[in-house]
């Protein structure tokens, strides 16, 4: 697999229950590079298909680097499921990622593949769509943002992405949304 022995990547094993995902989110929350969730549950294949949720947030666009660094190095084909949200955000969002995806393809000369694909739910409720989807979309990785503050409901419930790595059939790859986040070279 393409981060085992790599240091841009930090790979995190664990159980599939919610205090053991927990500790790995808590120890990860000052994490500089992406980082990898394996839970005893998840399934582990040669990456083909990377599904990268994209909310309205602003950060959801640093995700970019990420899946045009692993779709370039595995020739996985991606899979952005963009929120159906009422605003224009989402979709920005997606037109920033596409744009940085095209670049890295012309400067690389590599053809890195991608789709969007209108998710069914907003922002808010879209990395459950993704956990609960993973049979639709057939994907090796599921990229997502990690929260950058816990509310009270994250506190008392677990954050959605804890959620969405005790649903997940297949390692989840996280990006802290940090304005000094470690960003991989094209």
């Amino acid at each position: 697999m393409i981060w085992e022995g790599n240091d841009d990547i930090r790979l995190m094993e664990c159980h599939n229950d919610r205090r053991s995902v927990q500790h790995v989110l808590n120890e990860c929350r000052e994490e500089r590079r992406p980082y990898v969730v394996i839970t005893n549950t998840m399934t582990i294949k040669p990456l083909h298909r990377l599904l990268v949720p994209v909310t309205m947030l602003e950060e959801e666009v640093y995700k970019a680097e990420i899946c045009t660094y692993l779709a370039r190095k595995t020739g996985a084909h991606i899979i952005l499921l963009k929120a159906h949200d009422y605003g224009s955000h989402a979709q920005q969002n997606v037109n920033r990622i596409v744009t940085h995806i095209k670049s890295v393809s012309e400067r690389s000369g590599v053809d890195i593949s991608y789709e969007i694909v209108e998710a069914r739910k907003d922002s808010f409720s879209l990395i459950r769509e993704a956990s609960e989807r993973q049979r639709d979309f057939q994907h090796d990785l599921l990229v997502l943002t990690a929260s950058r503050d816990y509310g009270l409901d994250d506190i008392l419930f677990g954050p959605p992405e804890q959620h969405a790595i005790r649903r997940a059939l297949v390692p989840v790859m996280l990006v802290n949304p940090r304005e000094d986040l470690f960003s991989l070279c094209d």
